[in-house]
């Protein structure tokens, strides 16, 4: 079987250990690096699971132009203020990740999970199987046979890996069916309310019976149940604007070519944030191989 190709949503994973380990975590400048320690610390746990024949993190801005002009209120809940904290770390991230040998993927008008997608479909397209490493359960609509979530819920054990299955026992419905469920139930992170009254129960009985958000539209007006009948007949444009929301778009990007972790370079790089422990980690790794 191929070495997967793992694609990690870098603003995911920062922000995850920004708030996970202590701003106490110092370089020598003074600034911060608990975000990039706990990053590098999961992508490496990963790494050493899964041997990925290349790692690529994907930036990208919190909030495309294109679903903002689909739902203005999209991500308006969400804390406008970066963390001064975080903002040097942010910025260090491309030549502190670099470091370790992978590739550093940006985009000015997708969003990170956008690009994630992207990279799955052209690793499939490839012959080639794809590791999507996120605490994003939207990213759950990209599982298939040959792309699997690798979904970080605590920094305490590594990501889960979502395949099809895993993804229909825990919401009883198929991957390409998330973008209806969030429509449907709405999702709070992003500040999409979803269908009035209708909660994921409610949102997975409907798709299962007809088969996507269109069919549960289209057939809204035969629906026994007068205060869901309305809710769904009420806004049937504003719920197809939210999965429009939800589903992720394709960029053009090329595929990774294989390339192995480089420890002594990342061991070097963590020396010089004083990252002493994940230095000597990394240059450990580097003399067993």
């Amino acid at each position: 079987m191929p070495r997967p190709l793992l694609v990690v949503d870098a603003p995911s994973m920062l922000f995850r250990a920004f708030y996970a380990l202590p701003k106490s975590i110092k370089g020598p400048d003074g600034n911060p690096v608990n975000a990039l320690l706990g990053t590098a610390n999961l992508i490496l746990r990963e790494v050493e699971t899964h041997d990925p024949r290349a790692v690529v993190l994907c930036f990208g801005p919190d909030a495309a132009h294109y679903r903002l002009e689909l739902f203005p209120a999209y991500h308006a809940d969400r804390e406008e203020a970066f963390p001064d904290e975080l903002r040097p770390q942010w910025d260090d991230s491309a030549g502190f990740f670099g470091a370790f040998g992978w590739t550093v993927a940006s985009s000015a008008d997708l969003e990170a999970d956008d690009l994630l997608h992207s990279y799955a479909l052209r690793e499939r397209k490839a012959g080639g199987r794809t590791l999507l490493m996120t605490g994003d359960r939207d990213m759950f609509q990209c599982a298939s046979g040959d792309t699997k979530v690798l979904y970080v819920s605590t920094g305490k054990q590594g990501g889960q890996p979502m395949g099809p299955a895993q993804v229909k026992e825990r919401y009883g419905i198929q991957p390409k069916l998330v973008p209806d469920l969030i429509a449907l139930r709405g999702d709070p992170s992003d500040g999409i309310p979803g269908a009035k009254g209708v909660g994921e129960k409610t949102a997975v009985e409907l798709l299962n019976r007809h088969g996507s958000l269109e069919g549960v539209l289209d057939a809204a007006f035969r629906e026994s149940r007068p205060a869901l009948r309305k809710s769904l007949m009420d806004s049937p444009d504003q719920l197809r604007a939210f999965k429009d929301v939800a589903t992720l778009r394709t960029a053009k990007v090329s595929r990774p070519r294989d390339k192995r972790t480089d420890y002594r370079g990342a061991a070097k790089a963590a020396r010089e944030r004083g990252m002493n422990r994940l230095a000597e980690r990394l240059e450990q790794a580097a003399k067993a191989r």
